[in-house]
């Protein structure tokens, strides 16, 4: 069995993810092989709807939070402009307070929507590339593309495939640069650029290394290449190649016979349904309100939200349609849970959720509040010991050098008796001054 890593995904935590949805889809892709339909569009389709069944709870957060911000904005927006004026110190903090009351009050965090976003984008990113690079992530169809790479790297080095005439066959060889120049990658890299060629430009390479008689004995011994081959079995999905885009398959059909027609609606419907399934999920999603829709911001959502649709159909027509129906796949059923969950929204008391979780922030801020007390008192007890503690050390060293001091005086020995005028008689004069000062 061919070992394919290197075509895997190396980026952190996208990487890491991608393994294990590429786990996921190459599970589905045995199931279906092994109920007699291996084929890859359907086991994107299915893909697609596991993956969003995981990645429902996380879509109801997030849609729960924006119901509740539709509610919460007008209170914000009138905090906002009630300080708007005002830049002082005082005033920014208690404004910082006041959105705080509200979104406790709410019971959702400032930074909710954000969180639930960095936690499906890296899932969203790993499912692009698993789709991307089918071949990397399920075994059977990495193996199968694997024996073309053998014969291509054992004919000549792959090359030929290097060095085609063709530019469609060169930009996607360049793309792989780095694995196609490296001899530890170059079969790893030769498999990308089989996977990204559509079915004209892999006839042509198939041509040149004779790769159509090429059997898989692990799959009886059926032919690769070709009409009935295991590649065209496994990418063809309602008379469409999952591995051409809609211009190719357009262009194809419309070159070799113009009645073709079927070919040329089915790819047509790819873009359109795309852009069509995404401008439906835009509408059912939760919309902000009690904004000001002359916003830049709420100018600048509006004008995403036309255009995103129109440059997701422009994307689908030009990548490989596979990628397309993931597309078209996850809108719809995006949408679909997005109505079932409008539905279950609709039969909850939002005004009762939000009663709730005033009444839970109350009792937080409350404890908060008594928390705080017990430390401020507990704070200044502790100050208060620490000066009668301080006090009553001064006093027992002012008692200690008192004591001393006299004790100094009764042990002092008695003047030595001493000739007038000597240095001894000097001396004793200075001592006994010193002493009659000292005893005052």
């Amino acid at each position: 069995m061919y070992l394919i890593l290197m075509t895997k995904s190396s980026t952190p935590i996208i990487g890491w993810i991608a393994r294990l949805l590429g786990f996921i889809m190459d599970g589905i892709f045995n199931l279906i092989d092994f109920i007699g339909i291996p084929n890859i569009g359907l086991a994107i389709i299915l893909f697609t709807i596991v993956v969003n069944l995981l990645m429902l709870p996380l879509t109801i957060r997030q849609q729960k939070f924006s119901k509740l911000s539709a509610k919460m904005n007008p209170e914000i927006q009138a905090i906002t402009a009630k300080y708007k004026n005002k830049k002082d110190n005082e005033s920014m903090m208690a404004q910082q307070q006041e959105v705080q009351a509200v979104y406790a009050k709410y019971g959702v965090s400032a930074s909710g929507s954000c969180v639930q976003l960095l936690i499906q984008m890296p899932i969203l990113f790993a499912l692009y590339k698993v789709i991307q690079s089918i071949p990397a992530y399920v075994n059977k169809i990495g193996n199968v593309f694997g024996s073309l790479a053998d014969v291509i790297i054992k004919n000549d080095g792959a090359e030929f495939l290097k060095n085609s005439g063709s530019q469609t066959i060169q930009r996607v060889v360049s793309s792989y640069g780095s694995s196609m120049n490296n001899a530890g990658t170059l079969k790893n890299g030769v498999i990308d650029v089989l996977n990204k060629l559509s079915s004209t430009d892999l006839s042509v390479i198939a041509d040149h290394y004779n790769l159509n008689q090429l059997t898989y004995p692990a799959d009886g011994g059926n032919l690769i290449l070709g009409s009935d081959g295991l590649i065209n079995t496994y990418n063809n999905f309602l008379g469409l190649n999952m591995g051409d885009s809609p211009s190719a398959l357009i262009h194809s059909a419309w070159a070799s016979d113009p009645r073709l027609w079927g070919i040329i609606i089915g790819a047509l419907l790819i873009p359109v349904l795309s852009a069509l399934t995404q401008w439906i999920n835009v509408k059912l999603m939760p919309q902000t309100s009690g904004g000001d829709d002359k916003s830049s911001m709420a100018s600048s959502m509006k004008m995403m939200n036309m255009i995103m649709p129109l440059f997701s159909a422009w994307l689908c027509f030009s990548f490989p349609a596979g990628l397309g129906l993931y597309w078209v796949a996850g809108s719809v059923v995006r949408s679909v849970q997005q109505i079932v969950i409008n539905k279950h929204f609709d039969k909850m008391d939002f005004e009762e959720i939000i009663k709730k979780n005033s009444a839970r922030s109350s009792k937080k801020m409350e404890k908060l509040k008594k928390r705080q007390e017990m430390m401020n008192a507990y704070a200044n007890m502790n100050t208060r010991n620490i000066q009668s503690r301080a006090n009553s050390y001064n006093n027992s060293a002012n008692d200690t050098g008192k004591t001393d001091s006299s004790q100094s005086s009764s042990n002092t020995p008695a003047p030595v008796n001493a000739k007038p005028g000597s240095i001894t008689a000097k001396a004793n004069l200075v001592k006994q001054y010193n002493e009659k000062n000292n005893n005052k």
